[in-house]
């Protein structure tokens, strides 16, 4: 069962605010992931309040971060586009569902990932640093 819309939209906006493409459903993502080139992140964005409250200003601090970047900056909603999210973790390999989360690759190979335990606990800067580390180590 999908979230109201209205209820998510901002959290969505969040997100894609910062220049994240959102995939939406399952084409959206095989057509970004499938055979994909060069280096992308994966943020799968969520309503839980104690890790997406803090993961997603620490997105926004680490995209803001001096040093290297990604060549794709993708976003799923879990809880709301369900066939995106499934399709998307697809590509994530071996690492087991997390909301939110973050998967890095390079090549279309997951080469980090950030799980929502991880996430929860943290201030926004400290994620933010984890996030800045994942993005130097895949570029």
């Amino acid at each position: 069962m999908s979230y109201p819309e209205m209820m998510i939209k901002p959290m969505r906006e969040d997100v894609t605010r910062l220049g994240v493409t959102e995939l939406r459903t399952v084409e959206d993502v095989d057509q970004a992931l499938g055979n994909m080139q060069g280096t992308a992140m994966v943020f799968v964005n969520s309503v839980c309040g104690c890790a997406a409250g803090g993961a997603r200003p620490a997105l926004m601090m680490a995209l803001a971060g001096e040093g290297k970047s990604l060549d794709h900056l993708y976003t799923v909603f879990a809880g709301q586009d369900l066939d995106a999210t499934a399709r998307a973790r697809s590509y994530f390999g071996e690492y087991q569902p997390s909301s939110p989360s973050f998967a890095f690759l390079k090549d279309g190979e997951v080469v980090g990932f950030i799980h929502r335990h991880q996430i929860e606990g943290r201030h926004p800067e400290d994620l933010s640093k984890v996030i800045r580390d994942q993005i130097e180590a895949v570029s």
